[in-house]
This record gives C-alpha cells, structure tokens and sequence, in this order.
C-alpha cells in the first residue's frame, strides 16, 4: 500500500520548524535571527495551541548576580536530581533564559513590582503566545496554521530533508524540503484530558525514532495533577493549599511537601475524593484571577465556592509533559543522534536540567525558551553548511503505510488500552516489575496489530497517526522503566524501593518493530569550550 496522490503544496526552506508552542516559535526566531529561511508548520493555530497558552507560566529565572544565587539554586537541584542532570546544562539555561525573555518586550508588556522593577519570571501564558506569533510573524518566519507533520523526509546520508503532512482546512497534503528540521511538537499526556494537551501526542518522538533516533528518560512518567473531576483544569498553584476528605469526611493525611501524588493516588483507588481551598490566604486568593483567569470558571459554573465548599477531584496524568523524557540530545545546540534533526522543549529529553524530578514549570518554560534558541540556531548552521535538501524519501509508517494486510483497527480501542496501561494509578504510579512485564507485553500485542494494519485516509492519517504515536511511546515508557530496577525521583518502584548506585546513569530507549533499551554510556555531554 502507499500514500494517496492528493492535491500537494511543495515548499523549501533552510530550516522546518515542527510545532507551534513555547519552543517552537523560540527556535523559528533563532534560525531566521541566524540567517536563515525558516517554515514553522503547526499542528493546530500558532499562538495558541499546546500548554503554554493555557498556563501561567513561571521560569526558573535567577539573576547572575551575587554567582552565589545561581550557584545554590544548581546545587539544591543537583541534589534533588538524583545524579541525572548537569551543572554546565543548567547554568547555560539560566544564562539563556535570562538574556531571552527581555528580547519579548516589543510585543509584551511586563509586569512590575510595586519598586517599578520589570518581572520576567512570570508570564501570563495566552499573552505569552500571543506575542510569540506576533515575534516571528515580524521576522518574516512562513507559518502554517493547521498543518500537523505526519513524517519525516530523509537523505540517503541519513540526514533529515524536512517533512510531509496535510492541511486540515484545505484537505491538501504538504511538503517542506529543508536544509534542517527541528521538532519542537511538545510531549504527550496520552490524551488524559490534561488542560492545552490534547494536541500533544508524542507525533515528534515518533517521527524522530522513523529516522533512526533514540530517547532518554522516558521512564519519568509519573506526574499528575489534580483537577475537578469531569474537568480539564490542571491549575496546580491553588492545590497548594487544598484539604483533601475521604468519602466519609475525614481528612486524608498529606506528608510534608508538595508531592502529594502517591497518597492521593492510594486514596482514589479505596474510593472518592474531595477537597477545599479554605487554607489560602486572602492575598492569593485576590491574585488568582491575574495569575491563572481560568482557574475559577469551572467553579463559577458549577455555583461552587472553592474557598469555602467542598468538591470532588481526580488525577490526571501528564505524561512527557511534566514528566522527564523525550529524545536524547547529543550537542550543545540539541541536535539529535540523527543528523540535522533537532529537538527542542518537551520534545527533548530534560534530565539535563531537571534530572529524576519533574523541572514543573518553571525548569521546563526555561528549557523551552532556551533549548528553543540553541535547537534553531544549530539546524540554521546545518543548513547553511550542507544546503538544502532537494530529495529526500518518506519515512512514515505505523499509522500510515501497513506492513500487511490493510484492515480495520479500532482505534478508539487502542487509545482506551493506552491509557488504562499508562495513566492507570495501580500500574504507572504504584509500579512493579510484573506490572510493568504485562504493560510491555500488551502493548507489544497492540502495537503488532496497529503497524501492520491500520491506515488512515485522507484527514484520518491524523488520527491514526497519532495513537501510532502515543502507542510507540508507551512502549518506551513501559521498557525503560522496567529497565530501571530500583526507585529514582519520579519513578517509583514498590518491588525496588531504594535507589541503587549501580543506575547512576541516564537509560536510552529507542527501536520500532523491537523495543531496546541501554545505559547512556556517554552521559557526560561535551560541551564546546
């Protein structure tokens, strides 16, 4: 079987960005910065698709000045990493994050404290991305709005030659042959509902490993946030000062700290959960409106009163989104293991900065902007060093090209399995290495079904593109975490519950018909000097 012949808009350029989001329009401003000719190809409308546009975002901004500031804040998250991440990445991150965010302010107004002084750690995320657009839109950056990539094109050398994918409100297929092609399409939540995720579907991981690339941290998977239940608002700050009840109105003891994953968790499997807001001081309930405008509507709907009412909750999970993985980098400007494909944000793996602990928002806006920057400018050097591409072939097949027998795949179906393997708090939470076995295992099953059957025509290759996509990525999720026999940070194993020194290292995951897993041999990442 092979693809269809509709009508299709050819297009080249230095340098193809994928997606749309925080990291996206950081590295299209980049490259085109750098000389380059940049398309951006978004799978929904640039400005306000993906996470950030839902969000406020913070960043981990701290000033250089006094050194000690920074110093402290790359020791305290050395410690609390767990011997995954890297000083000289961290550092960078604040350099560059520091010297960005200014850069913004053509096109946002920032706050400012009541001393007059600018504040750019904080953002509000619809502004955010609003600005963005505008940001690359005047640097004469080519968008295309509604435009999701299905795969990638390569070179004979290995090297990638840009992309394909289909308009959705024309119906016409698209390709872009480019110098370099960097991904930034954003993590997956595997569709748990989680608040500006439901574009996220892990496409790049994917497209990314069609090519030949491997993953990294894909076993950090265990983050979730509490919302209403029949909700999709995952504002977390508010939850800082929640009361959870059981069923019976007693309340449920919450260990000192933020994380209050697990013990949520155990309470939800034993039955209902509520909660209340009562504990938040006036002051933070007065700046929630700015802070997070979005927050309260559902309870303003719902005629509750979450300061003073009780209200049921749930745990939606978060995936690669606020978990850790994604694809491994190999150079100082977010390059990949394949030649001239870059990554950049939750498209990347963020041990570097974050290591067994979730970066939460701050770390991961600030690796967004920042890997943003170095992915865009490293494929606008690649491009200008090897030229354009102009052949390449088509690399896309689960979803897409059936290496048997064209059938109907209940895709539905498969979403459903997905997520009871990868959301599910008895199995993704509260691991084990016989859980994990029989996650591996059903998902083996499916994923044999998917690639050797499914195909989508016409605008229905997204979506059996996509639950390709969230499928190979739970099975790297589930191999990688059995791979890692002990309890680290975000990954937590009842049968191994101690960390053991002999994983001190980052686990690659990669391979499509066979799932492989090894340690990062090379965790030490080089950096220019």
């Amino acid at each position: 079987m092979t693809h269809g012949k509709p009508p299709m808009l050819a297009l080249t350029a230095d340098v193809l960005v994928i997606g749309g989001g925080l990291a996206g329009t950081w590295a299209a401003s980049a490259a085109r910065r750098a000389g380059a000719s940049v398309i951006l190809v978004d799978k929904g409308y640039c400005g306000t698709s993906g996470v950030t546009a839902t969000a406020g975002p913070g960043h981990w901004w701290i000033p250089p000045d006094p050194a000690e500031l920074r110093e402290t804040a790359i020791r305290n998250r050395l410690k609390a990493g767990l011997g995954l991440n890297d000083p000289r990445w961290m550092a960078r991150t604040l350099d560059k994050t520091w010297e960005a965010l200014p850069g913004l302010a053509d096109f946002y107004t920032f706050s400012r404290d009541p001393d007059g002084v600018v504040q750019y750690r904080a953002l509000r995320g619809p502004e955010y991305m609003r600005a963005l657009r505008n940001l690359v839109d005047s640097l004469g950056v080519t968008i295309l709005d509604h435009s999701p990539a299905l795969e990638l094109l390569q070179r004979p050398d290995g090297s990638v030659a840009g992309a394909r994918g289909i308009r959705r409100q024309t119906g016409e297929d698209w390709q872009v042959h480019a110098g370099a092609v960097v991904l930034a399409t954003g993590g997956t939540s595997f569709l748990s509902r989680l608040l500006g995720s439901h574009t996220n579907t892990g496409d790049g991981y994917l497209m990314a490993a069609e090519a030949g690339a491997e993953l990294s941290g894909m076993e950090f998977t265990t983050y979730y946030t509490v919302a209403p239940v029949r909700s999709t608002m995952t504002r977390s700050m508010s939850y800082a000062f929640a009361t959870y009840y059981d069923e019976s109105g007693a309340v449920i003891a919450m260990p000192p700290g933020p994380d209050t994953t697990r013990p949520l968790a155990r309470a939800l499997l034993r039955g209902r959960v509520f909660c209340d807001l009562h504990r938040t001081p006036e002051d933070i309930r007065a700046q929630v409106p700015t802070i997070s405008p979005n927050f309260l509507l559902p309870f303003r709907r719902w005629g509750i009163d979450p300061y003073r009412d009780r209200f049921e909750i749930t745990l939606h999970g978060e995936g690669t989104i606020r978990g850790i993985g994604g694809l491994r980098v190999t150079t100082e400007d977010c390059q990949t293991s394949v030649p001239g494909l870059y990554a950049a944000g939750d498209a990347a793996t963020r041990e570097l900065v974050a290591g067994a602990i979730s970066g939460g928002g701050n770390i991961n806006s600030a690796w967004a902007v920042s890997s943003g920057h170095w992915a865009g400018a490293g494929a606008a050097r690649f491009a200008r060093a090897n030229g354009r591409a102009s052949i390449g072939r088509v690399l896309g097949q689960a979803g897409l090209e059936p290496t048997a027998s064209e059938r109907t795949v209940a895709l539905q179906e498969c979403v459903t399995l997905i997520q009871r393997e990868m959301l599910s708090y008895d199995k993704n939470i509260f691991r084990d290495g016989l859980r994990l076995k029989q996650s591996v295992g059903t998902l083996e099953s499916v994923w044999r079904d998917v690639s050797a059957h499914a195909l989508g025509a016409g605008e229905h290759r997204i979506r059996s593109r996509e639950v390709a996509a969230m499928l190979a990525t739970a099975r790297w999720c589930a191999a990688a975490a059995l791979a890692r026999d002990e309890s680290r940070g975000m990954h937590q194993r009842e049968d191994r519950p101690t960390t053991n020194a002999a994983f001190d290292h980052r686990i690659l995951v990669g391979g499509l018909d066979t799932v492989w897993t090894r340690a990062d041999q090379g965790q030490a990442l080089e950096l220019a000097s």
